[in-house]
């Protein structure tokens, strides 16, 4: 793979923009070898290139020098190509290229590039300075957050208080020397040969790192970043003895620390609602503890994520550097690139080492405190496994995949050779069609949506829109489009077996009823499907399945919980599936008081089965209603209230348009048709305009938005075209519009799998706009609430 598209590829996707433009570089290195092949043609070598044999190295900006530069002689300073200066440009550090050799033919060609080439860097640059500011500023926080978590799990352990403080020190002193020989141990010698630093970071139960001196680290190394001890490196000469002013974490900072309620319940946001006051008083219980426990653990993994994705970044950049001038070398014959490198090596990007330093002293911490001094079983959490494409899901994927193109052909072959479609079995396909098709077509609607889903993952990956972060799914849980394409045809597969089975229009000649087990074979899938995702064993993606469910009750309990994107997205996903939810109350109602035996049921007369089919229709849009309320309430957007207003109309369309499918009637038909026009064009123009952020008449893409990550801008006016069409879709259900071969149950099936198409494509727009707006304000990292909350930040706030 050439370096230009393995860069891309390690980019982090939320900060491409902030990386150097390697691809323009090049561009502008393909100008300077175009204009030198025309103004001097090629000379072709008698005795082929003689290259003078040198140990130099082969990637210059990687390595650095603990040394300092030997003063060039006359010699060099005559043959230099470039100088580079560090100025001061708006009160930052920046570097700028003067090109000695401009005067040279073509000279004005390389002025350009080494302008640009200056520009990146001082961009990367500026972006790796800002970025570790934020970094450093949270490792302050989290500092402060494990001095009031080690005296808190303290007083839980010894709540009568420090009686016995001599034993208290001595396990403290012997945790620490446990865990220090540990991690020097399995520490490799090569590793710890090549350090800068002679001492190594122990974790301390103890003060914070402003109690301490540290040599041999830099000036501008922030003095709260973790409870830090200088200890040397070798195992054999850590004693007891060598560790002094051990001072235990005061309990006197509790007093002014109080816990944090991160984890919302509807109890909770209940209590807030009517203003009654939270407990000022810690409550040191081992429950309490625990939680605050598993809070920090989750911010110290997004931290140490953080340090990943910035050390990737340093390096990926200086290795981009490095390759474009060997490139410049290589085109132009110069050899400049030697003293350019030396300022990358030189500068903040190149030379700091905070990151390696935090990545260390946050190892070390996550070790001893959250995973009992056990380095694999951390380091397992910090750094879990990329997930690997197994070989068994692409198999199994093509074995359903045959299994339901067989069952589909075996479906079609028994309808023909039975002849169930011919006139003699009318009664009989009418009654498999009003009681029999709604219970399949619940199972038809889910696999075509997961269908959908999968085509959106297999996209979304293809245009790097980071959907795993947008959802919030543990990193290494996420479902790839493989295995929602698995799990999506063994549905199939078990919905069609089911059907092959019991496709009979016949009943038994003596009993005068159709056989039993086969026609509750749908009912015995629906409880199956219930069982798997509700199962509480590690099977089956039980991670993706316990974030469904989560979202799900979030949905269903909408202005009790603080609403975030996974839940409103699921919450829209349901808008589109009405007809399935009201095939499981048809469910309910043929298995429950229909005759199933018979396949005859009453439901339709019933006025409680009416009443819930107008309730079921509007649960999704009322969730998506409460959802936007509370939005309103907690973020003060107005948007928000118009985006509720959205839903309420389209409340009010719905039931209007359920109503006429039921009473029928001119007066119903003509308010159906208004309010759902109404409801149409209100929700069309919010897709276009606000979800995918298209119809920009001032735009770079004319009619479309600035960024684009589908190269090709007719797909967007296709996707939009195809939005407004299938949006009409309604006008089936007022204006009555039927074809002659085909039933009304299989034109509502239809209706209702145009609505999911339609969402399939509406989700792959809305994700990428979403991405792009990270992209734009560079949020890589999701926020991490802290378990503590310190009494001087409640001061700072007000």
């Amino acid at each position: 793979m050439k370096f230009g598209k393995e860069f891309r590829a390690q980019m982090v996707p939320e900060w491409q923009d902030a990386y150097m433009d390697y691809n323009f570089l090049k561009t502008l290195l393909k100008e300077i070898q175009r204009f030198k092949h025309r103004s001097r043609p090629p000379v072709t070598p008698g005795h082929g290139l003689k290259r003078k044999m040198t140990l130099y190295r082969a990637f210059s900006g990687l390595t650095r020098h603990n040394h300092p530069p030997s003063s060039p002689d006359s010699a060099d300073i005559e043959s230099q190509v470039i100088l580079v200066d560090s100025v001061q440009k708006n009160g930052a550090d920046s570097y700028e290229t003067k090109f000695l050799m401009s005067a040279d033919e073509g000279g004005e060609y390389e002025l350009v590039y080494f302008r640009r080439l200056d520009d990146e860097f001082n961009k990367v640059d500026k972006f790796y300075r800002s970025k570790m500011d934020e970094v450093m500023k949270e490792a302050a926080l989290l500092n402060k957050q494990m001095d009031a978590f080690i005296a808190f799990r303290l007083k839980v352990e010894n709540p009568q208080g420090w009686f016995d403080r001599s034993a208290e020190l001595t396990r403290i002193f012997n945790d620490v020397a446990t865990s220090a020989a540990a991690l020097a141990a399995t520490t490799p010698s090569g590793a710890r040969a090549s350090r800068r630093v002679a001492h190594m970071d122990v974790i301390e139960e103890g003060g914070s790192i402003s109690n301490h001196e540290h040599s041999g680290e830099s000036g501008d190394e922030p003095k709260d970043a973790n409870m830090i001890k200088p200890m040397n490196t070798r195992v054999q000469e850590q004693k007891p003895n060598s560790i002094v002013a051990i001072r235990p974490a005061p309990l006197e900072v509790l007093k002014n620390v109080r816990i944090n309620n991160t984890m919302e319940t509807p109890r909770s946001t209940i209590k807030e609602f009517l203003n009654i006051p939270k407990p000022a008083e810690l409550n040191f219980t081992r429950k309490n503890l625990k939680k605050v426990e598993e809070q920090l653990k989750r911010a110290f993994v997004e931290f140490y994520h953080k340090l990943r994705l910035l050390k990737s970044y340093s390096f990926m950049n200086m290795l981009a550097f490095s390759k474009i001038m060997k490139k410049y070398d290589k085109v132009t014959s110069r050899n400049a690139s030697k003293s350019y490198l030396k300022m990358v090596d030189n500068s903040f990007l190149g030379s700091s080492d905070q990151v390696t330093k935090l990545m260390e002293r946050v190892e070390a911490t996550f070790i001893k405190h959250f995973s009992n001094s056990n380095r694999s079983k951390g380091m397992s959490i910090l750094r879990p496994h990329a997930k690997k494409e197994r070989h068994r899901i692409t198999f199994s994927l093509g074995f359903f995949v045959g299994c339901t193109a067989a069952l589909i052909l075996a479906i079609i072959l028994v309808v023909r050779t039975r002849h169930l479609l011919d006139e003699k079995y009318k009664i009989e396909k009418d009654k498999y069609m009003e009681n029999m098709f709604p219970l399949y077509s619940l199972f038809g609607l889910v696999v075509l949506h997961m269908l959908m889903y999968a085509a959106n993952i297999f996209y979304w990956r293809r245009y790097r829109v980071n959907y795993s972060f947008i959802f919030g799914f543990k990193r290494g849980t996420e479902l790839g489009y493989r295995e929602v394409l698995l799990l999506g045809f063994v549905l199939a597969v078990l919905a069609q077996a089911s059907v092959l089975s019991n496709l009979d229009m016949e009943m038994d000649s003596k009993t005068k009823d159709y056989e039993a087990i086969t026609e509750l074979l749908p009912l015995g899938l629906v409880v199956l499907v219930v069982v798997i995702l509700i199962c509480p064993f590690n099977i089956i993606y039980r991670s993706g399945r316990f974030f469904f469910l989560t979202c799900l009750l979030h949905c269903i309990l909408a202005p009790l919980y603080k609403v975030t994107l996974p839940d409103f997205f699921l919450a829209d996903q349901l808008t589109s599936q009405v007809q399935a939810i009201r095939s499981l109350e048809f469910y309910v109602c043929y298995f429950g008081w229909g005759d199933f035996k018979h396949r005859e049921n009453n439901c339709k007369s019933s006025g409680v089965y009416n009443t819930f089919y107008f309730i079921v229709a509007v649960i999704p849009y009322w969730s998506r209603l409460l959802q936007c309320l509370r939005r309103l309430f907690e973020e003060k957007d107005p948007m928000q209230g118009w985006n509720g207003l959205k839903y309420f109309a389209t409340i009010v369309a719905v039931c209007l348009r359920t109503a006429y499918s039921l009473y029928r009637g001119m007066g119903w038909r003509v308010i159906a048709w208004v309010c759902s026009v109404i409801a149409a064009v209100v929700s069309t123009y919010w897709d276009l305009v606000i979800d995918w952020g298209l119809l920009q008449k001032n735009s770079k893409n004319r009619w479309l938005r600035d960024k684009l990550l589908v190269p090709y801008k007719s797909v967007y006016f296709v996707a939009m075209a195809l939005n407004v069409v299938l949006r009409l879709a309604w006008l089936q259900t007022v204006l009555n519009f039927q074809v002659s071969f085909l039933h009304t149950q299989a034109m509502v099936a239809i209706v209702a799998a145009l609505e999911i198409i339609r969402r399939g494509i509406w989700n792959f727009f809305r994700l990428e706009n979403e991405h792009l707006n990270n992209v734009g304000k560079y949020r890589a990292f999701k926020s991490v609430p802290l378990p503590f909350n310190y009494d001087e930040d409640d001061e700072k706030d007000e």
